[in-house]
């Protein structure tokens, strides 16, 4: 067991009638005595301001505990010291172990650093664990007078501090212990520091990253909607993290066309969302975007397009646990026809000018990822002047209001039904919609999720054939 070892002062009878040459005798080394003590203490303080100063100045904390087992053996007048840091985890910090005299030293060492429970996660939590290595310590220093106290630092063990003299026991007192105890004190306060140092600077590291991802998102959502005939496009994505997993995207089925015949080609709009949030999500819908992109170039109709897309992505999906939702469609300004399949997205909502009502875009189809031979069917429609089409992600139905309410379908059909009324354009409606949400969310609360509305509009005063007259 490991024991402070005190050595109680000597006392001597002392002679009732002394000399003159005596008395000064007894006052000289009196005087000598305190002059010592006053030394001793002086050299003390200028130790410990030395360790403060280094742990104020070390950036490198391997450094600074160096410097321990150094000062504390001569804090205290013995011939060795130990530390035995812990990391976060509880585990000994084994690149971190420190002691003098190094020498002599190295068997104990190895067998620290082979020491097998302290390999374990909450070892320093384990007393039992602990009081071993103390006893494995002590079997290493047999006869030798060794004293151990734990360095503790926000209710936290950070480490063990050991005070032994090969010579033999401890001469110890209250202020040694003390002293020991401060050093202690301090290092906890040194790994503390490290430690809340090192949490920093893996934040501001995952800071840049998702700075870096949010760039890189950003430049993969278009920066603005194309010109296509006789409708107007607006759209808008709000993550909800610095990178989310929403995605919208405006695509030519013939990218090779150019000026005017690019705008009466037919285009796809998709809108979609992965299961989940933050960078896992924004890379899975990266990844999502380049092979729809290869498919929306086959030509092939909406149903089609989401059964290959579904097929390819089924790997990558099941390895990675998630799912995405996927509404795709295609405009042909010519016909005016609106194609459209849903992989179980939010449908999106149809405003009719002439019956003045909201309906819902939906078609039968499974999750991207949940089933590799999932069939989808395909719907369609045909425009007329003054119809609106909300493209929207869950994050604006499911956003929650002071009161702890959902925002919900109802609330946005509502919402989008006066908006379309007003006659207002597709980037005016786009406007209305978010001021709407921001003001059921609360000024300044953050979205729980990502929100994404695309707004189509066909112009009021647009003329448009007959669809009897246009071929299909």
């Amino acid at each position: 067991m490991i024991v402070v070892s005190p050595k109680a002062p000597q006392r001597h009878s002392i002679p009732s009638v002394r000399s003159s040459s005596e008395t000064l005798s007894v006052t000289t080394a009196v005087r000598a005595l305190l002059d010592s003590l006053s030394k001793e203490q002086r050299s003390n303080q200028e130790l410990l301001a030395s360790l403060g100063f280094a742990m104020r100045s070390f950036t490198n904390l391997h450094s600074f505990l160096e410097l321990v087992p150094v000062f504390t053996s001569r804090l205290v007048g013995v011939e060795g010291s130990l530390l035995v840091p812990f990391r976060i985890d509880g585990t000994i910090w084994r690149e971190h172990l420190q002691v003098v005299p190094l020498a002599s030293s190295q068997n104990l060492l190895r067998q620290l650093v082979s020491f097998e429970p302290g390999t374990q996660e909450g070892f320093a939590s384990d007393e039992h664990q602990v009081l071993a290595m103390d006893r494995l310590i002590q079997r290493h220093m047999a006869g030798v007078g060794i004293f151990a106290t734990s360095i503790v630092s926000r209710g936290r063990e950070r480490g063990r501090l050991y005070v032994f003299d090969p010579r033999g026991p401890l001469v110890w007192s209250e202020v040694h212990r003390r002293n020991v105890q401060l050093i202690a004190d301090l290092t906890g306060v040194a790994i503390e520091n490290d430690c809340s140092l090192q949490l920093v600077r893996r934040h501001e590291s995952v800071d840049r990253q998702l700075s870096i991802g949010a760039e890189i998102q950003s430049q993969l959502l278009p920066d603005h909607c194309p010109v296509i005939e006789g409708i107007e496009l607006s759209a808008r994505c709000r993550p909800a993290y610095q990178v989310g997993g929403d995605y919208y995207d405006f695509m030519p089925t013939r990218p090779e066309l150019s000026g005017r015949r690019r705008e009466r080609g037919r285009w796809a709009f998709v809108v979609g969302d992965v299961m989940g949030k933050g960078v896992p999500a924004g890379l899975l819908m990266t990844m999502l975007r380049g092979m729809l992109r290869a498919e929306v170039l086959s030509g092939l109709p909406p149903d089609r397009i989401l059964h290959d897309l579904n097929q390819l992505a089924q790997e990558d999906l099941a390895h990675s646990h998630r799912f995405v939702t996927l509404f795709y469609s295609d405009y042909d300004p010519r016909s005016r026809r609106l194609r459209f399949a849903n992989a179980a997205h939010n449908p999106p909502l149809l405003w009719r000018a002439k019956q003045r009502s909201v309906t819902r875009l939906d078609a039968a189809g499974l999750l991207i990822g949940l089933q590799a031979e999932a069939e989808y069917e395909c719907g369609e429609i045909f425009l007329e002047a003054g119809d609106v089409i909300l493209y929207y992600t869950d994050g604006v139905t499911e956003a929650s209001g002071m009161a702890g309410d959902r925002f919900n379908e109802s609330r946005l059909i509502r919402t989008l039904d006066v908006a379309s009324r007003s006659g207002k354009s597709a980037q005016g409606i786009l406007d209305d919609l978010f001021a709407r949400l921001d003001s059921f969310v609360g000024s300044g609360k953050h979205l729980e999720d990502d929100a994404s509305m695309v707004v189509l509009k066909v112009p009021e005063g647009l003329t448009l054939p007959s669809v009897s007259q246009i071929a299909p």
